[in-house]
């Protein structure tokens, strides 16, 4: 097993900066996930967001996790399962892209999605352990690629995005998320 020091670990993800991205890397309909990081580590916020956002939800009294803020608006519980939900699906796009397979992905209906969970009836900490437990797959996978394999594009819903936008897209998306917790659920 080889051992990566710190530094090393640093150096190969150097290019792995939000401001580093060109707006040509990801279509302009996830541009409100990936314009508002600001010159951020895609690892390093992968880790630190998902802690931060876990001990958010933690801290969010307990009867709230059910309550709608208006009709056909999803729960905080919903809201978490499509967050995991979206970050499979994501970290999916970059598997696929990363590994240079040129054939177009679709994109999801998160709505169809919510529709088919059970994510009102779970646990709490359940919820947020699958989360916890996606996103270390995400942070291992985007770990193990290559400068190369970061800047490859591939084509998802008939637009072109990066392998390292995608990356953004899962921190922008998450603390979306959060931030519509904050304004409209709390």
């Amino acid at each position: 097993m080889v051992t990566l020091t710190l530094v090393e670990i640093q150096l190969k993800f150097r290019c792995m900066n939000s401001n580093q991205l060109s707006k040509n890397e990801y279509p302009a309909v996830n541009a409100e996930y990936v314009e508002t990081l600001q010159n951020i580590n895609l690892i390093e916020e992968l880790e630190i967001c998902v802690h931060d956002f876990i001990r958010f939800v933690q801290n969010i009294p307990m009867e709230k996790f059910d309550y709608r803020y208006a009709e056909g608006k999803w729960t905080i519980k919903e809201i978490i399962q499509h967050i995991i939900d979206a970050e499979r699906i994501f970290s999916y796009r970059v598997l696929r892209i990363s590994r240079n397979d040129l054939i177009p992905l679709a994109g999801f209906d998160e709505n169809h999605y919510n529709d088919n969970t059970n994510a009102n009836a779970r646990n709490l900490q359940d919820l947020l352990t699958e989360l916890a437990t996606a996103r270390q797959s995400t942070i291992q996978l985007f770990k193990s690629l290559s400068h190369e394999q970061l800047q490859l594009v591939g084509l998802v819903s008939n637009a072109s995005i990066s392998v390292r936008a995608i990356g953004f897209m899962i921190i922008g998306h998450q603390k979306h998320h959060q931030d519509v917790f904050e304004q409209l659920y709390l």
